[in-house]
């Protein structure tokens, strides 16, 4: 059934992300511990102001006032009874310990009812008012997330709720008027504007070319492993083939541990320990010219050439003991390293097949260069306050990216 496709995605995602939600959480506290913003709270009504604000503007959509409204009362009465009856039958922890009733996330069911009803009322009149809605929906979830107040899963449930309550509450109040909306004979269907301007959302692998990481005394990299990539991309063109275009990525790259190595190389009987870092990631902003060309008529081929920032997470590297270790009881911080912000270029091209005028499928490869200065800090594991020293390395950090977005022109 077409109206819960968008729905079961998410409920899929959150049922497979549930045994990873600490891990998750660990990425976030290593790149923000102390975030704190409030902008959550006020945005998950966003799509919802802007409805009406259009209807106050004189702006036509689907329905006149009076539908609109009831189909709005009909989506929120359906998610607000759900959310609640899971959170208070569920009973599950916030990653900040404060309360139980953390899955689902009422703020992004919220969030994601009103970007539905947004795009139920004005995605036919142009498909920006649906990418904007999602848009902020999407940060309101990345705003749980950030503020600890809910698990990924928690998040992903609450999606699917917010859009699944609304698409039922327009069908059956779509039910009662037999019909799918007052003005929709009124309007034609979205016209491209004839350039190959876009919005997208992007998922893929990289690969990095690369180690940044190098084990002190052990005269080799730490060895990085195939990272995911996630982000948000899109470009104006003027013309059909030359635009002005801007991304924002998150990669990030789990590393092996070292060989096994003695603790104490004068004294091998002592055991064996090996090293380990914490995974190397990166966000990474940039802008720069797009050239697009449309080699058949549902086809489109854009070229890229980006400069920006590289904004890097710091971690640490412990000492693991092996099973021989007596010495070593426990995993002992031994330094931190800080990957500097840098200078980022990079360079790329995707296909994209559009299924429909405003829709399309991208597979997209890219490839970033940055040489960030990584400082290392060695610290005492008898005295973990005290430093002992710190130094500097610049270290080459690229990678290949390559995967799918989901790409709306307007």
């Amino acid at each position: 059934m077409r109206i819960g496709f968008a729905p079961a995605l998410f409920f899929t995602a959150s049922a497979l992300t549930w045994s990873e939600r600490e891990h998750i959480r660990h990425i976030r506290n290593r790149y923000v511990p102390g975030f704190r913003n409030t902008f959550d709270n006020y945005l998950q009504y966003a799509p919802a102001v802007a409805t009406y604000g259009l209807k106050l503007a004189g702006v036509r959509g689907r329905n006149k006032w009076p539908r609109t409204l009831l189909s709005h009362a009909a989506s929120l009465a359906i998610m607000t009874a759900v959310v609640n009856s899971i959170k208070y039958t569920a009973r599950v922890e916030r990653p900040d310990a404060s309360t139980r009733n953390s899955f689902p996330s009422g703020h992004t069911a919220t969030a994601f009812a009103n970007a539905t009803l947004l795009h139920k009322e004005y995605g036919d009149v142009n498909p920006i008012y649906s990418i904007s809605s999602y848009a902020s929906a999407t940060f309101v979830a990345f705003g749980r997330s950030l503020n600890n107040r809910h698990w990924v899963p928690d998040i992903l449930a609450g999606a699917g709720i917010g859009i699944l309550s609304t698409q039922l509450g327009y069908f059956f109040i779509d039910k009662i008027y037999h019909n799918r909306g007052d003005n929709l004979s009124l309007f034609s269907r979205f016209e491209s504007s004839g350039t190959p301007s876009f919005l997208t959302v992007r998922v893929g692998s990289a690969v990095a070319m690369h180690n940044l990481l190098a084990y002190p005394g052990t005269g080799a990299d730490a060895p990085t492993r195939p990272g995911l990539e996630a982000g948000f991309e899109g470009a104006w063109f003027t013309g059909p083939r030359w635009g002005v275009g801007g991304e924002c990525a998150f990669v990030t790259f789990a590393v092996d541990p070292s060989e096994e190595m003695a603790v104490d190389a004068a004294r091998p009987e002592r055991g064996h320990m090996r090293l380990q870092a914490q995974s190397v990631g990166t966000m990474n902003m940039s802008v720069g010219p797009y050239f697009a060309v449309e080699p058949g008529e549902r086809w489109v081929l854009i070229a890229k050439a980006n400069v920006g920032l590289a904004f890097a997470a710091k971690g640490t590297v412990t000492a693991e003991p092996a099973h021989d270790t007596k010495d070593l009881q426990r995993e002992l911080s031994l330094y931190t390293y800080e990957p500097q912000t840098a200078w980022m270029g990079g360079v790329g091209a995707s296909m994209t097949y559009k299924f429909r005028d405003e829709l399309g499928v991208t597979f997209y490869t890219d490839y970033h260069y940055a040489r960030p200065s990584v400082r290392i800090t060695y610290t005492n594991p008898d005295r973990p306050e005290e430093q002992i020293r710190s130094v500097s390395q610049v270290r080459t950090f690229d990678y290949l990216s390559a995967g799918l977005r989901l790409t709306a022109f307007f």
